[in-house]
């Protein structure tokens, strides 16, 4: 993965570029998506920055708008749960795919050579380049699927 120090200095040039201030907010929320394996709602990651800095006041409305400003510029990826909203993981990661609970929102990354390599396959068919792409398979995972069978047996 990407150094730490390498996506604050971009971080930096970006807010720069943009005539925008850098803040220890911003930065805190960079913090938070990078520190922290997973995949985060915008309320979570507020939730992570107050246990971490309880003495920084962060915003709810600078969440959101820090995650908007570094998805825009790459530095995160957004999965989008539709009406559930979207959940955030530090971007310029290797490339990976997801699984996700339609349950309990669980997700899980995969790499899976053969299905990139039918994705090539697919666009030459079609005359078609590549220039990048997002799965997302949905499905039921191990553990609520066992809940289920528990409680239809109950």
């Amino acid at each position: 993965m990407v150094e730490y120090s390498f996506l604050l200095d971009e971080l930096k040039r970006i807010l720069k570029e943009k005539q925008l201030k850098f803040t220890r907010q911003r930065e805190q929320v960079l913090k938070a998506l990078y520190h922290n394996e997973g995949h985060f709602s915008p309320e979570e990651i507020h939730r992570l920055i107050q246990a971490e800095s309880p003495e920084l006041k962060v915003g709810i409305a600078t969440v959101y708008r820090t995650l908007a400003l570094l998805e825009e510029e790459g530095l995160a990826e957004s999965i989008s749960f539709g009406k559930a909203g979207k959940r955030y993981e530090i971007g310029m990661k290797k490339h990976h795919d997801h699984l996700i609970c339609t349950r309990c929102g669980k997700i899980i990354e995969f790499v899976d050579e053969v299905i990139e390599e039918r994705q090539e396959a697919v666009g030459e068919r079609f005359e078609f380049t590549i220039t990048d792409h997002t799965m997302k398979i949905l499905g039921i995972c191990k553990e609520c699927r066992e809940t289920m069978n528990i409680q239809e047996h109950s």
